[in-house]
């Protein structure tokens, strides 16, 4: 089908100006001009809103903590954000993740994971992992109920949390009800029909996929890696049920649907949603596309149905 009006309409705002070839630009730059980015005019109002540092690997990870109305114990969702891996964080997710509190009726923890190219591979999902143990082992803190946990994430996010859920299944937990992935990134390949069909146009690129390995890999060999790839990974089985999100305009989709193809392939309920008319992005567009709307929807009760 076409290019939805609403999403086009999002697209010639972003035209104005001429932007420069995105994957030309430094990733001090592009972290600039994405932070720079219009936010959605309002953004919806959740209970509580917290920001701690816990411990990573090397680090202390800095984490935005969004809980629900009500009085709990809650589940948990936790979050990692989009932005080829190079850029983003907790503010330019912040109207998403509240969208997602209050969707789900579940805590988000959005977790601001340390980025390429200062950080190679694998440093994102060590990060990324030990954000989720942190939340299984001290979640009581904040009124998180530990046996009702989930991961989620867009595009380079996506990607974080389908490896991240298997790094939990591989190294003894904690236990998952749910991977949320929306338009995942999930192999490091640039061949399918759809970054064939939707190479340019429509923000994400396949040059600027290009440009994140890049920057995200210290090897190009790493992207044989399942925690890199995890279409890649010999086996999915024993994964928690996911829903995949994809848009139709988007050098991912295919993809992700190939992954959500291969969980159920090994009986990992799946459900995958491709939306059409969509861009790469469409997710946390806010109130400019009624998609948007459906998605986020579509995302709470998939994880309402996971956490009983």
């Amino acid at each position: 089908m076409p290019l939805d009006p609403q999403a086009k309409a999002i697209l010639d705002r972003f035209s104005v100006g001429a932007l420069p070839e995105l994957s030309t630009l430094e990733p001090t730059v592009m972290r600039q001009m994405y932070a720079a980015m219009p936010q959605p005019a309002s953004v919806e109002t959740v209970a509580r809103v917290e920001d701690r540092r816990i411990p990573g690997p090397k680090r202390e990870i800095p984490v935005r903590i969004y809980t629900p109305e009500g009085s709990g114990p809650f589940p948990a969702l936790v979050f990692f954000h989009g932005g080829c891996f190079v850029f983003g964080g907790l503010e330019t997710h912040d109207g998403t993740c509240r969208a997602l509190t209050n969707a789900a009726g579940s805590i988000v923890i959005s977790v601001d994971y340390a980025l390429a190219p200062e950080e190679k591979f694998p440093a994102a999902p060590e990060e990324c992992y030990a954000a989720l143990r942190w939340v299984a082992d001290a979640g009581h803190e904040f009124n998180v109920d530990p046996r009702r946990l989930a991961v989620g994430g867009d595009s380079a996010g996506g990607n974080l949390a389908a490896v991240v859920a298997l790094m939990a299944r591989d190294r003894g937990g904690p236990s998952l009800a749910h991977q949320l992935l929306i338009y995942p990134v999930t192999n490091h390949a640039f061949d399918t029909a759809s970054y064939v069909e939707n190479a340019s146009g429509y923000l994400l690129t396949r040059d600027m996929m290009i440009w994140a390995w890049k920057h995200y890999l210290a090897d190009e060999q790493d992207g044989r890696n399942p925690l890199a790839s995890p279409l890649r990974a010999d086996d999915l089985s024993g994964l928690p049920p996911a829903l995949v999100i994809t848009a139709e305009f988007d050098p991912l989709r295919d993809e992700g649907e190939a992954y959500a193809a291969r969980l159920r392939e090994v009986s990992v309920p799946t459900r995958c949603t491709r939306y059409d008319g969509m861009f790469h992005g469409f997710f946390s567009m806010g109130e400019g596309i009624d998609k948007t709307k459906e998605a986020m929807a579509e995302a709470g009760q998939a994880l309402r149905a996971a956490f009983g």
